[in-house]
């Protein structure tokens, strides 16, 4: 009997059977459009966003990870303990993981990453971020510790960016253009100008992803873009330009995911040059800001408003937005109580950013009516990084800044924009050093409010990230808290 099986059996089988089938024919390869070809492929050579892209998460891993809410996760780490000092931190490894050359995966690994990081002749862009490293020790092959020179609040955090993932010392030195890391996906090849393909690594540590193949296709216009969407030449990308959304919206055979990112748009203010060291003069030009008409004119509505430099994501932010609100009257009221009862002239340099360009046509209206008359002058970025961030020429610009938990530079008085408040200095010195959660979060919205009161610059939104995909696609990052497009979670559904 164990030889025959009845109708009803047989029905079964070729049920399952045909189920077996259509799951194999379930797409297990996605191909992304992307609109910036990286420089290199090794994320910890390079400041480009657009290296992470492609390998931040993908091929490359750290010790912790960033998930799409901004929160510390283990990575390579599966635990780690922090002294009652803050000063000392270990680690536990995970066992059994291999680079994608197959060699083997320990804390000689991780020393050896930092140790180049902190070398005289690194290359890292972001070296700065680890310089409180006294020494890292390898304690046993599974284990490594940090101690610290000094209490390092974001410390966790910054050991999960692309800048400090871990690499072998054997194949280091060839990462650039044949990146070997631990993570879900091994680099395949580099076709410079067009693509970037990626496998799966069947020996994978974690769990395995959905997708067995990713391609980068690099397509610069957005033209260009459009049609290889609408084609099916490409199954999504991350961040498709706002003005051209209207094409998928509605459109079934897409979705369209409106997230916010790390970029927050200021109207960057000279403190440093009269008549902007005056507090009323700053508060004037806040109050004569309409951030929902700069919104929907920039970023045709997709931006998020913010009323200080800090990403509404972010689990520290808090809605300042209403300090100034939009309100002529005050902003004339303030510029006689500054002495400019006529108002008075500056210029306004602008990258060539659409949304910076757009912003300044929409904000020299803005302050007119209010008697502040703007020259808006367009510079190439070259320019704008030798005028405006590096010799501090300028009255007002924008620009958006992108790091990450960046409301540091606001302590450093010969940043650009030159705001020089010793207290907000002391405040940000006591919360780079504080590791308690809920103590940092309470030092974080002290020090937003202080910048938002002070107006140091004009707030306007956070960038949006407008991301377009085959409706068929999941599990895809609707914000980006840190430079990435995370592969592992995404696949395709019925």
């Amino acid at each position: 009997m164990g030889r025959i099986l009845t109708g009803a059996a047989m029905a079964l089988a070729l049920v399952g059977a045909l189920s077996g089938a259509a799951l194999a024919q379930q797409p297990t390869e996605v191909r992304i459009g992307v609109a910036l070809e990286p420089p290199i492929l090794d994320p910890t050579a390079g400041a480009a966003e657009a290296i992470d892209i492609v390998v931040y998460q993908n091929i490359f891993e750290g010790l912790t990870a960033i998930d799409e809410n901004g929160a510390v996760q283990p990575g390579l780490a599966s635990s780690w303990t922090i002294s009652d000092d803050s000063l000392t931190y270990t680690f536990k490894l995970h066992e059994g993981v291999t680079f994608h050359d197959g060699t083997s995966f320990d804390a000689d690994d991780v020393k050896f990453t930092f140790d180049r990081i902190l070398a005289a002749d690194s290359v890292n862009a972001h070296k700065e971020l680890y310089t409180d490293i006294a020494e890292a020790k390898v304690v046993d092959p599974f284990t490594i510790s940090f101690t610290l020179s000094k209490p390092v609040g974001l410390f966790l955090f910054n050991l999960g960016r692309g800048d400090a993932v871990i690499v072998a010392p054997e194949s280091a030195d060839n990462n650039a253009t044949t990146p070997i890391g631990t993570g879900p996906f091994a680099f395949v090849q580099w076709d410079k100008g067009n693509r970037v393909l990626l496998e799966r690594y069947e020996p994978y540590w974690g769990t395995l992803p959905a997708l067995s193949k990713a391609t980068y296709l690099f397509i610069g216009d957005t033209a260009a873009m459009t049609s290889a969407l609408l084609a099916g030449d490409i199954d999504g990308t991350n961040n498709f330009a706002p003005d051209s959304l209207a094409v998928f919206e509605g459109n079934p055979q897409f979705k369209v995911l409106v997230g916010t990112t790390e970029g927050e748009t200021i109207l960057g203010t000279n403190n440093r040059k009269p008549p902007f060291d005056n507090l009323k003069v700053r508060q004037a030009m806040a109050h004569a800001l309409d951030r929902q008409a700069i919104i929907d004119g920039a970023t045709f509505g997709y931006g998020t408003p913010i009323g200080a430099p800090f990403a509404p994501h972010n689990a520290y932010y808090v809605d300042l937005t209403g300090t100034y609100p939009y309100d002529p009257a005050a902003a004339k009221a303030l510029l006689a109580e500054a002495g400019y009862p006529d108002g008075f002239s500056a210029t306004l340099k602008l990258p060539p950013l659409g949304y910076a360009r757009l912003s300044g046509q929409i904000i020299a209206s803005q302050f007119a009516a209010v008697g502040i008359k703007l020259e808006l002058i367009n510079v190439e970025f070259a320019q704008w990084l030798q005028d405006v961030y590096t010799n501090h020429d300028f009255d007002l610009t924008i620009i958006s800044h992108v790091e990450p938990f960046d409301i540091g530079n606001y302590a450093n008085p010969d940043y650009y924009f030159g705001y020089d408040n010793p207290d907000f200095q002391a405040l940000i010195k006591t919360l780079n050093e504080t590791v308690d959660d809920a103590k940092r979060k309470e030092l974080a919205i002290e020090a937003q409010t202080i910048l938002a009161k002070d107006a140091v610059n004009g707030y306007l939104f956070e960038l949006a990230q407008t991301g377009v995909w085959n409706a068929k696609l999941a599990g895809m990052w609707q914000n980006s808290p840190i430079e990435g497009l995370v592969l592992r979670g995404i696949h395709w559904v019925e």
